[in-house]
């Protein structure tokens, strides 16, 4: 049996084949109830609407706007490179993304970004950025504009956007408490925790699993207070070597995410007093050569092409009205050390 068209829409409802287009592209110019009997043919005969013929005969092209920070470190630059990866493949067809690069730190700049995007008509937004209350009001804003949202790598969970695309952070900390403990085995002492900021939700759901663990597990190690270095290398190096010259009862390291470089080099000067066990985020080129050398135990990492294809799969989903395969779109943790270094 042959699928049913749109042709058998217009004769089921008895209207015109313009009418159906209409509905079927939600174009302004048709009564509630004419909408109504429309929709109710479609349900009757079974319609499926192939919208990939529909976009290729409109010449439809999906319009996505990726919100990073500007910020340095290896990490952004290896987010942003997957994005532009991601955009030139056959996932990105018919499509044009545009990075935009936003100030960390800077709820009131990426606001403005936000609005500057709500204004210029987008189809969808992927933002990496913290959830402040400005944030949840522009996406709040965006949403109401019919613009498709997804969350990047740390969750924006109160703002009403469509997904998020990233690891689950609370369990990339367990993760790490697991491993930290392990490695350390019946040795004492205290772990160094080094952040960006604990105002991002990732390093924030990270702290939380860690603890989680740590408090659970192995109860005979202190986690001291969270050293947040605002991505800022002089004051990171700072602070870390404050820490390891007041503390030597520091056991283990576990960095939540940014400034791993500058971690790695006071690593490496103090490689001739002591060895602590050393967790950290993100395989990137410094953290690969720490973990070759010896400097860092294992890397807890995300797949970035994979976010990157994955928030333009949802983004065109949800453009189009469709459902998301969610077992396609799940960001797993990979646990890295030195034999399975790829």
């Amino acid at each position: 049996m042959s699928r049913p068209t749109v042709n058998d829409i217009a004769k089921e409802a008895g209207v015109s084949l313009a009418t159906v287009d209409r509905v079927l592209n939600a174009r302004p110019g048709v009564r509630e109830k004419t909408i109504q009997r429309v929709n109710e043919a479609i349900e009757r005969i079974g319609y499926v609407r192939d919208v990939t013929a529909a976009n290729l005969a409109r010449q439809r092209r999906y319009r996505f706007t990726f919100l990073v920070p500007d910020a340095p470190g290896q990490f952004l630059a290896s987010l942003r490179a997957a994005i532009k990866e991601a955009s030139a493949g056959p996932i990105a067809d018919r499509t044009d993304v545009n990075v935009v690069a936003v100030p960390p730190d800077n709820p009131h700049a990426l606001v403005k970004a936000l609005r500057q995007v709500g204004a210029a008509r987008v189809d969808g937004v992927a933002i990496f950025a913290p959830e402040t209350p400005q944030v949840r009001d522009a996406i709040t804003h965006l949403k109401e504009e019919g613009v498709a949202v997804v969350a990047l790598v740390s969750d924006l969970p109160h703002t009403g956007r469509d997904h998020f695309v990233g690891i689950d952070n609370i369990a990339a900390g367990r993760t790490a408490g697991v491993l930290m403990g392990r490695f350390l085995g019946k040795t004492s002492g205290s772990v160094m925790v080094l952040a960006s900021s604990m105002q991002a939700r990732a390093n924030a759901e990270r702290r939380l699993g860690f603890d989680m663990v740590m408090a659970e597990q192995f109860p005979m190690i202190e986690v001291l207070p969270s050293l947040e270095g605002h991505d800022d290398p002089e004051l990171i190096r700072r602070i870390v070597t404050h820490l390891l010259d007041s503390r030597k009862d520091i056991a283990g390291i576990y960095s939540l995410g940014a400034g791993n470089a500058v971690l790695v080099d006071i690593l490496e000067e103090h490689r001739a007093d002591r060895k602590p066990v050393v967790i950290v985020h993100e395989l990137t080129k410094n953290t690969r050569t720490a973990l070759e050398g010896g400097l860092v135990d294992a890397v807890i990492n995300q797949n970035l092409g994979h976010i990157a294809r994955s928030a333009l799969r949802i983004l065109r989903a949800r453009t189009d009205g469709f459902d998301i395969l969610p077992s396609q779109e799940l960001i797993r943790i990979e646990i890295i050390i030195k034999e399975n270094l790829y």
